[in-house]
């Protein structure tokens, strides 16, 4: 497969800058692969395009406040992205080091400390991770300290200090409406640095609605980092090397798995991040095993999906390795050709955008 093979053209106006007013007015693009149908419809509706005895797998990660600005001694403004604790002690708590994205990073040096904005905090650079070919990256290792130099909790400085951390195609400054509206209703575990956004259209009411029907629902957890933005770069897509994603399937999830099958339902997997972990999960016959862990899935046509039965996820970029996983599940010429439908009825795309339902 040629990267070239995932292209599309999409007007830069066509890009959601903010979600619809209400959550579950955001349009949906219902296609069942069976009857070749496509219909038009809301998120709102989904009850009535689902079945009693379906399971709806959500994932409850929780989006971190993890984008941060501060200031260099020379007054120079520097940008950084909290990915996740490096492993250390006191990282289980959000103490210690910090794996962060870091821009500009050239002329940064190790043991500097920049003066954070908003806050008395200040982040101490540690060390300059390096490429795989030895070049300088843009990660470092990081650590917040007070004043005195004492190790602060990074989750309760990022509750303080932090910026919601919009996707780079948002081209605004995040706002205080983004706090919520950049967060699902049902997250639970903080970790993420970028929403599991086809949860994002879920409302209180509408999942009341679902469990009213007889929709089930579970939950599983995959903490989404920046690797999710991160463009494929080979023009041989089996060349690219996909981002690792730190995830957990609990054992009354691969319960409601096993239910759903006994009884004929379907796996409704919400958003690309639930399909990852539940065939990562997934044994050959098709249980599902709990268990955490990191996922390097790479999920591309012609890969056999084993749990999941159908996928509600938003309009994704070209070329992503999200859009790959999509063309897989129903085929890169139908979705291909969903995306152009959905481009001349309107639809907004990306993770403020609207849905669409493969059935």
């Amino acid at each position: 497969m040629k990267l070239s093979d995932f292209d599309y053209e999409l007007p830069p106006e066509r890009i959601a800058q903010a979600p619809a007013a209400v959550r579950d007015e955001a349009r949906l693009l219902v296609h069942e692969r069976a009857a070749a149908r496509t219909q038009h419809r809301r998120v709102r509706e989904l009850g009535e395009l689902l079945r009693a005895g379906d399971l709806l797998v959500l994932n409850d990660t929780r989006v971190l406040r993890a984008r941060l600005f501060a200031r260099r001694a020379s007054g120079g403004r520097v940008e950084l992205l909290l990915v996740e604790p490096s492993g250390v002690p006191g990282a289980v708590r959000g103490e210690g080091e910090w794996r962060a994205l870091v821009h500009p990073a050239r002329r940064l040096r190790a043991d500097e400390g920049l003066a954070l904005e908003g806050g008395p905090e200040r982040v101490r650079l540690l060390a300059r991770e390096h490429a795989p070919d030895g070049t300088p990256a843009m990660e470092w290792r990081v650590r917040l300290e007070d004043a005195a130099g004492n190790v602060l909790d990074a989750q309760e400085v990022m509750a303080r200090a932090g910026h919601v951390p919009l996707p780079p195609y948002v081209t605004r400054p995040d706002a205080e409406t983004d706090v919520e509206r950049y967060q699902t209703v049902y997250a639970r575990v903080p970790g993420a640095v970028a929403a599991p956004t086809a949860g994002l259209h879920f409302t209180p009411a509408l999942l009341a609605d679902l469990a009213a029907r007889g929709i089930e629902r579970a939950s599983v957890t995959l903490h989404v980092g920046p690797g999710t933005f991160q463009p494929v770069k080979s023009a041989n897509v089996a060349e690219h090397v996909m981002h690792a994603e730190r995830f957990e399937l609990p054992p009354e999830t691969a319960a409601a798995v096993r239910a759903t099958r006994a009884r004929g339902g379907r796996v409704v997997a919400v958003g690309t991040t639930v399909v990852r972990v539940l065939e990562s999960s997934a044994e050959p016959g098709g249980e599902v095993r709990p268990g955490r862990g990191e996922t390097r899935l790479f999920l591309v046509p012609g890969a056999e999906f084993r749990v999941t039965d159908a996928l509600l996820t938003n309009f994704h970029l070209p070329r992503s390795t999200l859009l790959m996983l999509v063309c897989a599940f129903a085929g890169r010429e139908r979705v291909l050709a969903l995306y152009q439908e959905a481009l001349a009825q309107g639809y907004r795309f990306y993770s403020y955008g609207d849905a669409m339902l493969l059935l």
